[in-house]
């Protein structure tokens, strides 16, 4: 959705390999779509119905208060329903994505993926509509009758021409916001990527030339864009595929473009590129030849946005312009221009402050806050979500990250802002400090947790040994690992067994090409890892002998005399077996990190009622005061990892000393060991379990708690409590399981439940490697 190719699929030459990638990602996603149930959305009620009083206050006779209230004044409707946080993503499946005029039915995949951003990114509910209509009058009529379910309108995937006549129709007759996202989504990204290189460049947009490649929707809308950034209309060259946009020009020619028809001879790319300081590629990969940029002004602006493949391949364009910044729609280099950097958290402000349409100034604000953020110094939780490394501004981070959790309160709140300024808001935020409160609640009460692991992990180069190598989950987690850039998988496992279960499973990776093999049975360093073994365990009941049987044998203990060896950063393991046993083989071969004095573990639940952490929910039976401060240190170390503030409860049945027993004289010693040892940490307790995760309550039972918001760590007395809490509470509240985290090991080292997905594997390992990455 970042290029616009006017419905047509550009041509590009795919090797096997390339052919092989895209079979296997089809049928990856196929199996996606269909299973466990089919497509990606679903409708969950918010309201309890579980009794014949919440019958008569959801539907008769208790719903006509609100219908009739709405009846009296409309504006009660955001009061009252779901209008005023429910987007429509509207498509008639003309223009879709690189696939062209596939009709709307075809398009409804995509148009669920679009709800789905939407939801993730910024909590915002979407019923996507898939239109049969073609023609400009249909589709108007057709969306305009919508108003009244939506409090925005989200239009995709229509071809132009016809898809600015919809938007600036449908705007006029409308009084709720109307954005075309391939249009303006793309174009705010752009802008700000543009503001912040003429900045690098000390150039001024009234003075640079600009010459595009594509004339389509997004193409035009962002040079409207720049245009109304100051950009000159004279100062600008369209190109497409029939050539230069020039005044006389008839064939695949509208009204829209003919604003920036030029007069002039020259009739293709190569004519009109000399000199200038801005490339905008919105067409086809390969356009832009290594030849051509040798033509541009100093210090260009190269973007070349067409996917897969863009204009120009970056280390190309370098190679040719070791001046030139340069910008991809691709997520495997810098610079990535993709609309969900926007889109979400524009509705979420226009959404939040009930403005009536998506103007030019609220688009110019979403520009002005992307392109500073890429300015801002990175906090410490914003440097987390990039990784080992700390972006900082220049021609390699023009614009943010998609995944930088600062996007949604530094967008969301400007162009609310900026829709009260320009007079388009129908409910202005009247309590800002409030508003940014609840957007902070949302940015961790989401399942975009991970993202800040996934960044830290991403191309750091880091080994991880995988003692279940053979296990289907493993492999096809390698897989999504090599191609995500996670880590370098090490997996122990008979090569001829990976090899035929690989082909089984329709996997492309090859043991010992993609991936390091340790094979149980015949590996040159058998005698060494053996060797290594008895050093460990000799003096702890194992004899040789033994010790040569389990370094043939138990993968754990292959995989943790690897690590402890140095021939692997980190180790996954647990797939199959009890988890005492592979507790033992980690304590007894990689042992505990210097200062700490017992393993323990850590279990993360994410769920739509929020992030929460358990511990310890998976090792130690009934950890005394002392081992209950160390798990809440350990916790809080790995919690902050996760660029979240950790603010712990110790929970009982007693409430702030309602009780007396030896597990809450326990817990209260817990905590006045942790306030000694780890004076930073917010925690308080003993206290009951709802207390713990409502402010409101505690506060009535305990006015002066030092816990200053609803925990997000959990500490229970025993084994038990936190194992059956965290289980209930799964299963729920449906959430997605993340663990056992263990704690204190040497060497990163973490054990799987036999439960766990091929993806819970791809998480266990990006926190794996995120921990191998921030210990150095």
């Amino acid at each position: 959705m970042n290029s616009d190719t006017n419905g047509e699929i550009m041509p590009g030459a795919e090797d096997t390999k390339t052919r092989q990638a895209a079979a296997d990602l089809d049928a990856q996603a196929l199996f996606y779509h269909r299973h466990p149930k089919p497509g990606k959305l679903a409708i969950q009620a918010t309201k309890p119905l579980g009794n014949q009083r919440d019958l008569a206050l959801a539907y008769s006779p208790g719903v006509a208060a609100p219908c009739l209230a709405i009846a009296a004044d409309p504006s009660k409707a955001a009061d009252f329903t779901s209008r005023a946080n429910l987007v429509a993503v509207v498509s008639n499946g003309s223009a879709v994505l690189g696939l062209g005029n596939i009709g709307p039915l075809a398009s409804k995949p995509v148009m669920e993926g679009k709800a789905v951003l939407f939801k993730k990114f910024a909590d915002i509910d979407v019923f996507d509509i898939e239109i049969d209509a073609a023609s400009i009058e249909r589709m108007v009529d057709v969306v305009s009758a919508l108003e009244p379910t939506f409090g925005g309108i989200n239009l995709e995937d229509i071809k132009a021409p016809e898809c600015f006549e919809v938007e600036e129709q449908l705007r006029a007759k409308m009084a709720i916001p109307v954005f075309h996202d391939d249009q303006h989504g793309t174009a705010i990204i752009v802008a700000a990527a543009v503001r912040n290189a003429l900045l690098l460049a000390d150039k001024k947009i009234e003075e640079v030339r600009i010459v595009t490649s594509g004339a389509g929707a997004a193409a035009l809308a962002c040079l409207n864009l720049l245009v109304s950034l100051g950009a000159k209309v004279e100062n600008i060259t369209c190109t497409d595929i029939e050539g230069v946009v020039y005044e006389g020009r008839e064939k695949r020619m509208d009204r829209w473009m003919a604003v920036y028809a030029k007069k002039t001879e020259a009739r293709s790319l190569a004519e009109v590129i000399e000199g200038a300081d801005v490339f905008l590629g919105l067409s086809a990969g390969g356009i832009l030849k290594p030849e051509l940029l040798e033509k541009m002004a100093p210090r260009p602006l190269i973007m070349a946005l067409a996917n897969p493949t863009p204009e120009i391949m970056p280390e190309l364009a370098r190679a040719v312009r070791a001046d030139a910044m340069i910008c991809t729609g691709r997520s495997d280099f810098p610079n990535q221009v993709n609309n969900v950097l926007c889109f979400p958290y524009i509705f979420r402000g226009a959404l939040d402050c009930g403005a009536t349409s998506i103007n030019e100034e609220m688009k110019i604000a979403a520009v002005d806050a992307i392109a500073a953020l890429a300015r801002e110094e990175v906090s410490e939780v914003a440097a987390k979500a990039y990784g080992s490394e700390t972006p900082q501004f220049g021609p390699e981070y023009l614009i943010p990250s998609p995944f930088d959790p600062r996007l949604i309160l530094k967008i969301a709140p400007a162009v609310a802002r900026a829709a009260e300024a320009s007079g388009v808001a129908s409910r202005p935020i009247a309590d800002w400090d409030a508003y940014m409160d609840r957007l902070n609640r949302f940015v961790f009460r989401s399942g975009l947790v991970m993202k800040p692991i996934f960044a830290i992990a991403r191309n750091s180069g880091k080994r991880v040994i995988f003692a279940d190598g053979e296990d289907e989950r493993v492999l096809r987690a390698a897989q999504v690992m090599l191609e995500e850039k996670i880590c370098k998988p090490i997996l122990v496992g008979r090569p001829s067994v990976l090899q035929t279960r690989l082909e089984r499973f329709g996997l492309r990776i090859r043991p010992g090409v993609d991936f390091e093999v340790v094979n149980p049975e015949d590996d040159p360093r058998y005698r060494d890892y053996v060797d290594h073994y008895f050093s460990k365990v000799g003096r702890r009941g194992v004899n040789p002998d033994t010790a040569r049987a389990l370094v043939r044998t138990n993968t754990t203990v292959i995989a943790a005399v690897s690590v402890s060896r140095g021939d692997a950063d980190a180790l996954i393991c647990g797939l199959g077996g009890r988890f005492s046993r592979h507790i033992r083989d980690i304590r007894q071969v990689i042992g505990v990190a210097p200062g700490v004095k017992k393993l323990s573990a850590m279990s993360l639940l994410i769920s739509q009622y929020g992030t929460i952490f358990f511990a310890d929910s998976y090792v130690q039976e009934s950890p005394n005061a002392e081992n209950l401060a160390e798990i809440a240190h350990l916790a809080s170390v790995e919690i902050e990892r996760f660029g979240i503030k950790p603010r712990a409860a110790l929970l009982s049945h007693s409430n702030f000393g309602t009780g007396d027993t030896a597990d809450a004289r326990k817990l209260r010693e817990a905590l006045a060991l942790v306030r000694q040892q780890s004076p930073d940490l917010e925690i308080d307790g003993e206290m009951h379990g709802d207390a713990a995760l409502s402010k409101d309550l505690r506060h009535r039972v305990m006015p002066n708690s030092t816990l200053t918001e609803d925990a997000n760590l959990l500490l229970f007395p025993t084994l038990d409590a936190a194992n059956i809490t965290m289980n209930v509470v799964k299963v729920t509240t449906d959430a997605l399981h993340v663990g056992p985290i263990l704690l204190g090991a040497a060497t990163p080292a973490h054990i799987l439940t036999p439960s766990v997905t091929s993806r819970g594997v791809v998480n266990m390992a990006a926190i794996a490697v995120a921990e191998a990455v921030q210990r150095g």
